[in-house]
């Protein structure tokens, strides 16, 4: 029975979930109340307090759906792949995130924080996207370091320099394709970009 209930309760909060996903994506994150999320989910109000504490709690759950650390995707990559190079890894990570980015729950979910979310009580969507941002960056620079000690890197770049690079294109990719994602494959134009960076990057 106790298997049971935990498994009930586990659908209960999805549910909630995939209700917040639609309701922020359709209407902003700001312009949507818990009581609509309630009702688009077909719960109780009780049932949404028992898993969340408030909007913000939810709306960080909702990220940790699609949260991608670099360690984890680079370690992913390393078991599958065994690239030869560090940098190698890396351009097969940024792939790997932009296949995933085309699954439509990531769409959705990024799309939410960097287009449909707005300043509202505890959450600050700027900070979130900084503090995802600095944990991107330190990752990237770790992996650009061992590129560098292992003599894969461009002699003219420091490590500091490639991951800049690297981010910012990345993020102009992201954030251009989320605006307009029917207007062209993420991973073929993105992937062409990111490939030709990394013709720049390598030694």
């Amino acid at each position: 029975m106790a298997r049971r209930t935990k498994a009930e309760a586990e659908a209960t909060r999805e549910a909630l979930l995939d209700a917040a996903e639609t309701l922020f994506f359709d209407k902003g994150v700001a312009r949507t109340s818990l009581e609509q999320i309630v009702r688009q989910a077909g719960m109780t109000r009780g049932a949404v307090y028992w898993h969340f504490r408030n909007k913000a709690d939810l709306f960080h759950a909702l990220l940790d759906r699609v949260r991608m650390p670099f360690e984890e995707l680079a370690e992913d990559i390393e078991a599958r792949h065994e690239p030869e190079s560090p940098l190698e890894c890396i351009r097969l990570a940024c792939h790997e995130s932009f296949m995933r980015l085309e699954r439509p729950q990531y769409q959705r979910i990024h799309s939410i924080l960097i287009h449909r979310c707005e300043f509202f009580s505890d959450i600050d969507p700027l900070e979130m996207q900084t503090q995802l941002s600095r944990n991107c960056f330190a990752a990237l620079l770790d992996k650009f370091r061992e590129a560098q000690d292992d003599g894969h890197l461009n002699p003219a770049l420091s490590p500091e320099m490639a991951t800049q690079l690297l981010q910012s294109c990345l993020g102009g990719l992201f954030h251009d394709w989320l605006r307009n994602p029917d207007d062209y494959a993420l991973h073929e134009q993105g992937g062409a970009v990111i490939d030709t960076l990394f013709g720049l990057l390598a030694r």
